[in-house]
């Protein structure tokens, strides 16, 4: 898994006006084929009167899969921008679609491909891009009276703490960016005089 890699963080949506063309552009978090998919035709059905609905996603945490649709648009002014976009961006995991309403200007190759570009770019900045930086989960098990210290000690040093667990003992669970766990398990031992029991449960990203 990578360390971090940069994605957006909700659907967002833009509307452009170009030579009396709307172009309507929605992008979304996708982590699969089969979820970009979805919202393709999702958004094609939204816009069924449309004359195009153009597309492209690159999926995977390396951009392994990626696709790009002109759909109906002469061949390599509407999907591949809009792929080049994606990339030039360096998000993974996002759809994009631009949907054309045709205003009876005809804007030429380069003017498509432009337009194409710019509808994607606004689409990102309205779906906010975030880095996601891998984390690794801890469980901390330790005794009633030990844990307003431990809180004290992970909120002064900004782990956050994910859950708590009340039964014969508490269980704390925490996130610690990945490579620095050790520092984590030194400061829960000189806190709690190593009387606390930490586990490494897991892996996730958290937005940065």
């Amino acid at each position: 898994m990578l360390p971090a890699y940069r994605t957006i963080k909700q659907v967002g949506e833009a509307q452009l006006e170009i030579n009396k063309s709307l172009f309507i552009a929605s992008a979304c978090p996708a982590v699969t084929e089969e979820t970009a998919m979805t919202f393709i035709n999702d958004i094609k059905k939204r816009h069924k009167e449309a004359n195009h609905n153009c597309s492209a996603y690159v999926i995977g945490q390396h951009g392994q899969y990626q696709k790009a649709d002109d759909d109906g648009e002469p061949s390599g002014t509407a999907g591949k921008p809009i792929l080049e976009v994606i990339n030039k961006s360096a998000v993974k995991n996002t759809v994009i679609v631009v949907t054309r309403y045709f205003g009876g200007i005809k804007l030429g190759a380069g003017g498509l491909i432009r337009a194409y570009a710019k509808a994607a770019s606004a689409s990102l900045e309205a779906a906010v891009i975030v880095e996601k930086q891998l984390h690794t989960k801890l469980a901390i098990q330790l005794d009633y009276h030990l844990l307003g210290t431990v809180e004290n000690q992970l909120r002064l040093n900004k782990f956050p703490i994910q859950s708590k667990d009340f039964a014969e003992t508490v269980s704390i669970v925490t996130l610690v960016r990945k490579g620095e766990e050790e520092q984590l398990i030194q400061l829960i031992a000189d806190a709690t005089a190593a009387q606390a029991i930490v586990k490494i449960t897991g892996e996730e990203y958290l937005d940065m």
